[in-house]
């Protein structure tokens, strides 16, 4: 029997509760499709910063980097300062493992009420692929009083190492500053993944988001390598879009989209919007994706901290987000088994969340989807 080693994450607030669910779901479908998991739990998160001033530890990290895939609940508590967490749990296991790959399906399900007149699920299905560990979010910047300051801030990544060193003068107010790097490499491996996809699911256009009509001279770079990487595609259409402008035909005219690629700030504003044509972001799954290394699978939404321990949050985001690390390991069949599951359930209409007009349960969701897989 085929075995796979899973690091669990369960997190913050909700987390605990709506991991737990997906792993009794994956476990349902392991059965069914006669593969097994091994999960090792670790603690990280507030509770565990709280008591040992510790994000995470090399130990850990090593161990978890021979592991097969992460599967991570929520991240955030209101007694740790807001970032923290985020910052030196989430994103720093995205950097460690080189995930540069931000995958999200955006797909309405049959039975789910979309905000958007007219559309069904035959509308709204298509892929946002977020370039993850460059743009707006490599974390570094700074804050200067009036006067005259010298920076030094540095990037680090498995691609190369940048510095920046700055003599900054303000005169007449003081200012504060946040730097992004774009690089060749890291655009060009997450377009390819991007293209690769639009192959694997037979798709036959791919668009690129950027802002290059006012951030000129970063995001020519991301049109330039766009291009070139095209060119090993010719069946493939392209297209650009501005970030303003994918917005709303997001909402105007999402049947148009089939796989599109983004800049990691305009890929995490475009994917919230995602989440809400397609339901809500009880309904939004993510994957944090490294092809060639260990990936990290969660649900796009927060911790709720203030529904912790109270059994109603929906864990369908998250069950999602264990078929897309299925699928990531090579357990396509289960991963779609998962997928049309939830799609029933939501079709019967007997068992619904608060979110989704209904009274059932975090647990009572979870149990639902893991029957359906066994009938």
């Amino acid at each position: 029997m085929k075995s796979y080693k899973i690091a669990l994450i369960p997190g913050d607030g909700i987390g605990p509760e709506i991991i737990a669910e997906g792993k009794k779901v994956i476990d349902a479908v392991a059965d069914k499709e006669n593969f097994r998991i091994r999960w090792t739990s670790y603690p990280f998160g507030a509770d565990h910063y709280l008591a040992t001033k510790e994000l995470l530890n090399e130990n850990a990290l090593k161990e978890i980097g021979k592991m097969d895939s992460i599967y991570l609940g929520a991240l955030g508590d209101p007694r740790v300062s807001p970032g923290v967490l985020e910052k030196g749990v989430l994103l720093a296991l995205r950097f460690y493992y080189d995930q540069y790959v931000n995958l999200r399906p955006i797909k309405l399900l049959e039975g789910i009420e979309c905000p958007l007149r007219n559309k069904t699920p035959k509308d709204i299905d298509f892929h946002v692929v977020r370039e993850n560990t460059e743009d707006f979010y490599v974390g570094i910047g700074g804050h200067i009083p009036e006067g005259k300051s010298k920076q030094h801030l540095e990037v680090k990544r498995t691609l190369y190492n940048v510095k920046f060193g700055l003599d900054i003068e303000a005169d007449g107010d003081e200012l504060s500053y946040q730097i992004g790097v774009l690089s060749s490499k890291g655009s060009r491996r997450v377009i390819k993944y991007a293209f690769e996809l639009a192959r694997k699911k037979k798709k036959t256009r791919v668009t690129a988001v950027d802002k290059a009509n006012v951030l000129t001279d970063m995001y020519s770079l991301w049109r330039k390598v766009f291009e070139e990487v095209a060119k090993d595609y010719p069946g493939i259409e392209t297209e650009y879009n501005f970030v303003d402008a994918i917005t709303m035909w997001f909402v105007k005219q999402p049947e148009w989209y089939q796989v599109v690629v983004a800049p990691n700030m305009f890929g995490d504003i475009i994917t919230d919007l995602g989440a809400m044509i397609q339901g809500g972001l009880g309904l939004a799954p993510g994957g944090n994706i490294n092809p060639d290394g260990i990936s990290m699978f969660e649900p796009i939404h927060g911790s709720a901290p203030k529904y912790k321990g109270m059994n109603r949050a929906n864990p369908i985001a998250t069950i999602w987000a264990g078929a897309l690390m299925l699928d990531e390991i090579g357990e396509e069949k289960a991963a779609n088994d998962i997928v049309k599951a939830i799609e029933e359930v939501i079709k019967e209409g007997d068992v619904k969340t608060k979110d989704l007009g209904g009274t059932a349960t975090t647990s009572d969701m979870g149990d639902a989807i893991a029957a359906k897989l066994e009938e």
